[in-house]
């Protein structure tokens, strides 16, 4: 379950991020949902204003490089998955 806290400093993170403007370039095409229930699995994340909600905290990198992890954003909860077996796969 993907439940979301972003940071502004990439020492304070569990993982860097890397939001991707191509499907391909992607490890991971997640969907953004509006309910803190309905983040499920990796792919399914829900944005949380409080880090002791969190079950990861990310900072957002610009470069692919610097990511741990590539996201690539989908409008449909059902297009949301993983694109290739991860190191963070089930750790989300």
């Amino acid at each position: 379950m993907a439940k979301v806290f972003v940071v502004d400093r990439e020492s304070k993170a569990d993982i860097l991020v890397c939001a991707v403007d191509r499907e391909s370039r992607a490890d991971l095409l997640v969907c953004e949902v509006d309910r803190e229930s309905h983040a499920k699995g990796d792919a399914l994340w829900f944005f949380v204003d409080r880090e002791s909600r969190a079950t990861i905290s990310i900072c957002w990198v610009d470069r692919e490089s610097k990511a741990d992890l590539c996201v690539f954003q989908v409008n449909r909860e059902s297009h949301a998955k993983w694109k290739k077996s991860h190191k963070w796969q089930n750790r989300l």
